[in-house]
């Protein structure tokens, strides 16, 4: 994978706060089964969802019976998670400066997020916050392009989108920097959407985000056109757009 250098990675994870009211609406949340096999059921942990966003995966952890705090470097994504959530508590952070004290939570987990971390500060910063046995659960959801509409439009974003997201060397390396040893478990998701809202999804991407206007209509436009001619999708008002998820659960020795 061919990383992008560190000042347009940079932009690329502050790009975040102004699509913060559609990324709450328009990304996939994540499979209640993987977010289970992170975390567990039946017995409450005290979590910390790091790169929360608008709290899709504080949701589905919620959900389990865990109690949640929530850590962004968006106050925009932050507060739409708020409003989502109220319940939860929220902080202005990195995964380079966690702002919650030592000893603090049983699991830290972070949804769509860690490959903007940087690995060797944030494994110090996760021993410093994690409990004795406590782990984290990193999970990514990642365009089936298995199907093959789905393919044709990886091909159609892919010189844009590379780097962007899920990595095995992300794993790896967290993996490395913990000395952790890692479980990962695979499942899926469904979208159930208009054509329209898949170019919308697209734009709440942080390499769109960080394009000027001109150059985001011509991109978007492009992701119309292949939908109204790729025979998967012409014609039709609704698309089921699917997801694999892979969850991997590191466990520091």
């Amino acid at each position: 994978m061919t990383t992008p250098e560190p000042a347009a990675l940079q932009a690329r994870a502050r790009s975040f706060g102004g699509v913060a009211g559609s990324y709450a609406a328009l990304r996939p949340t994540y499979p209640a089964d993987a977010v289970e096999f992170l975390l567990g059921r039946g017995r409450a942990l005290d979590v910390l969802d790091l790169g929360a966003g608008t709290g899709l995966l504080t949701e589905v952890v919620l959900g389990l019976g865990h109690r949640v705090r929530a850590v962004d470097p968006s106050p925009e994504m932050l507060a739409e998670l708020a409003a989502r959530l109220p319940a939860v508590a929220t902080a202005v952070g990195t995964a380079e400066q966690i702002p919650t004290e030592d000893a603090a939570v049983d699991a830290v987990v972070a949804g769509q997020a860690a490959h903007w971390f940087d690995p060797g500060a944030a494994a110090r910063e996760l021993r410093r916050v994690l409990r004795p046995g406590g782990l984290l659960g990193l999970v990514w959801n990642t365009r089936d392009e298995r199907v093959p509409w789905v393919g044709a439009l990886g091909e159609v974003i892919s010189d844009e989108a590379r780097g962007h997201e899920a990595d095995q060397a992300v794993v790896d390396r967290f993996a490395a920097e913990l000395g952790a040893d890692v479980e990962v478990v695979e499942s899926a998701v469904v979208q159930h959407v208009t054509p329209e809202h898949v170019v919308a999804g697209i734009a709440t991407r942080s390499y769109v985000a960080v394009m000027d206007d001109a150059r985001r209509a011509e991109f978007l436009s492009g992701i119309r056109e292949l939908l109204g001619e790729h025979p998967g999708t012409r014609g039709r008002t609704e698309l089921e757009l699917p997801y694999r998820t892979h969850a991997y659960r590191l466990t520091p020795r």
